[in-house]
């Protein structure tokens, strides 16, 4: 055997990751060559054990005294790509007691385990040995000096040894824009492309990939289609890796088309590439195309790897999707990435969202590992359902499990007790977010106040509140105390609440229903009348109300007065006995908000026929006893189908799910989990 090949079966082995080969190999040399082997094969079996995370056997290949610079160099290199930062450290060590100076291919990977170990004082010492060897003004040196004090935090010296750098490769560029997206600063990433644009500089895929990056991460769409421009004119387009950043960058962007675009246009999609089409499907609200795409990567043998099925779980939830995502779950459980967090935490956020708590809870318990998305999942699946007391236990237990919260955890905990009437807990947990956890309150956190205070009665405290916030008040606190007034007939205040809504979003209809049913419902129809012609005179319309319901992978669509499903007599002729039950039963019709112009008969039929409840009657029919009924609705629900549904769930004995924009509504035997306070 041929010295050229031995080294082309070592290197084999290496891109392979076969130790197996690599001491089939070793052996052969042992008997067919004589001891001791010539000290480049040597060298390569140094460089091929430890690669192959092998180091025992690395370091008895050569002796420590008799390594060279080469053999030393090999052996860091390996444990620095297997991880092994502290070992690569005192390896290096190793080799200074033994008098080896280190060359410009040591010193890269010795500033990489530095960085991976977060240890920039040895990066200094390191960097000090750099220059007195003369090696800093090396570009691959200098170049990982730089990522390295960018990673370990000291960005005063980045710059500053990057300005002092005499010659900038395209590498040393990249890891300067790289760090700067890292580092949250885009624009800066943008200059120095445009710095290495001008100088003539050439430019490669990671250029490209990290620019996008940058643009994304800014929301730079106008600027993300110039470089889109670039990369067509420098033929990078079928390059995966570019493809697969403007995707993510189109995606984060909203502009999916685009994104569908390059993603038609790639030749060999990756699993990267299908991931980043369903993550941009996921983040623009499109979640049924995001499940079509996955079942078709899944046709196409698209390994399901964390990142594609958190994606689709995302996705599922956003749509209320619990069949497909009880599929994909299943398909988690397969490719063994149900206990990864990430997969993990999406699951319980999708049961949470679906309405499903006992299957969010099992899944929740079932983690073997947990993250404060985990968490937060959970106490949203609580505050959904309204059920403070669960949250503020699962809020304690955080804190007795050393769970340190965010102002996510706070706007999950603020609404709980918002939706269940404990302002006093309420309160307390607003102030020790800045005097316990240093947490500035945002203006989510304001809007569950002013919810938690107009909700339970005290709308001037709510008012007061909202006049004493540090910052200007917002839609949603508006929007809070509207729906208060509304809820608690103060028309003075709810009027004031209108007049700042108009003002901050005109075109939103929604404001000015609520103003016109608040008006409705106190018998003001002069001004419920005026309200209704200024959204005519203004062009403004009122979104239609629709329900959906999911049956055996089919989604059934209904509006207000709907008679054109296919199974509209079975429809129709159970809505006709669920109201001679209910009746029977004590159901009186709450026509406060029907049109004021009909009879009390005719008032009763509009709100008899809304979208909601021929979702109801439709699933009577079609879903089997015992099963749970979930109807999912764009508009939140009115009082008289909340009453009905209350009726409906104990005369049927079913339990009926409603998910409409703000909460969900679990209605079992005649009650519901919001225990009316909504």
């Amino acid at each position: 055997m041929g010295m050229s090949s031995i080294v082309w079966l070592l290197e084999t082995a290496i891109s392979t990751r076969s130790s197996g080969v690599g001491r089939a190999t070793h052996a052969r040399m042992i008997k067919a060559m004589d001891l001791p082997f010539p000290t480049f094969l040597c060298n390569h079996l140094v460089n091929m054990y430890s690669k192959l995370d092998l180091l025992d056997s690395a370091q008895l290949i050569i002796p420590p005294q008799l390594r060279s610079v080469v053999a030393w160099t090999a052996l860091i290199a390996g444990t620095v790509q297997n991880g092994h930062f502290s070992t690569a450290i005192l390896q290096f060590s190793n080799m200074h007691h033994h008098s080896i100076l280190p060359n410009d291919f040591t010193f890269p990977c010795v500033f990489k385990a530095c960085n991976s170990l977060s240890s920039p004082l040895t990066g200094r010492q390191l960097h000090a040995l750099a220059i007195k060897l003369a090696l800093i003004h090396d570009v691959f040196v200098g170049c990982s000096a730089f990522d390295m004090y960018s990673k370990t935090g000291l960005k005063e010296d980045a710059c500053k040894l990057f300005d002092e750098m005499p010659h900038k490769n395209l590498a040393t560029w990249n890891t300067y824009m790289s760090n700067a997206v890292l580092d949250g600063k885009p624009r800066k990433a943008v200059e120095a492309f445009i710095k290495l644009k001008t100088s003539g500089g050439d430019l490669s895929s990671i250029t490209f990939c990290v620019l996008l990056n940058a643009c994304s991460d800014a929301l730079y769409l106008h600027l993300g289609k110039q470089v889109h421009g670039f990369v067509i004119r420098y033929g990078y387009e079928q390059h995966v890796s570019v493809a697969n950043g403007m995707i993510d960058f189109y995606g984060k962007c909203r502009d999916v088309s685009s994104a569908r675009m390059v993603f038609d246009g790639i030749c060999n999609h990756n699993d990267v590439s299908w991931c980043s089409m369903v993550a941009a499907y996921e983040q623009n609200d499109e979640g049924e195309k995001a499940c079509m795409l996955f079942l078709q990567a899944m046709r196409n043998n698209v390994e399901p790897k964390d990142f594609i099925v958190s994606s689709v779980i995302s996705a599922c939830a956003g749509i209320a999707g619990l069949e497909m995502g009880r599929v994909v779950h299943a398909l988690s459980v397969k490719a063994c990435i149900n206990g990864n967090v990430f997969v993990g935490s999406a699951l319980v956020d999708m049961y949470a969202k679906c309405g499903s708590l006992e299957d969010c809870e099992r899944m929740f318990d079932e983690m073997p590992e947990r993250n404060l998305i985990t968490w937060n999942a959970l106490l949203g699946a609580y505050t959904h359902l309204g059920d403070a007391d669960m949250a503020l236990a699962l809020f304690k237990e955080m804190k007795c499990g050393n769970v340190i919260p965010n102002y996510v955890t706070f706007v999950s905990i603020l609404a709980a007790c918002s939706r269940a009437g404990a302002v006093d807990a309420g309160l307390s947990i607003f102030e020790s977010m800045r005097s316990r956890y240093g947490i500035e309150a945002r203006v989510e956190h304001y809007a569950c106040v002013v919810d938690m205070l107009g909700r339970a009665g005290m709308v001037e405290g709510a008012y007061e509140f909202i006049k004493r916030m540090p910052f200007h008040p917002t839609v949603s606190i508006w929007g809070s105390l509207l729906g208060a007034c509304k809820v608690h007939r103060n028309n003075k205040l709810g009027k004031i609440a209108a007049d700042h809504l108009f003002q901050l979003d005109p075109h939103d209809s929604g404001n000015h229903v609520i103003l016109s049913n608040m008006f409705a419902a106190a018998g003001w129809w002069e001004e419920a009348n005026v309200v209704r012609m200024e959204m005519k005179e203004v062009g403004i319309s009122k979104g239609a109300g629709c329900s959906w319901i999911s049956v055996k992978n089919s989604v059934h669509t209904f509006q207000a007065k709907d008679t054109s499903h296919e199974r509209n007599t079975e429809i129709q002729t159970m809505l006709r006995k669920l109201k001679m039950e209910m009746k029977s039963a004590g159901y009186v019709a709450d026509t406060s908000l029907a049109l004021f112009d009909l009879e009390e008969e005719e008032r009763e039929s509009e709100v008899w026929y809304h979208s909601e409840k021929i979702a109801l009657a439709f699933g009577l029919c079609v879903i089997p006893p015992g099963l749970p009924i979930r109807i999912t609705k764009n508009m939140r629900i009115c009082f008289d189908c909340h009453t009905a549904f209350k009726f409906i769930s104990g005369i049927t004995n079913r339990e009926i799910i409603v998910r409409d924009n703000n909460r969900f509504h679990r209605f079992t035997k005649y009650g519901c989990s919001c225990r009316d306070y909504w």
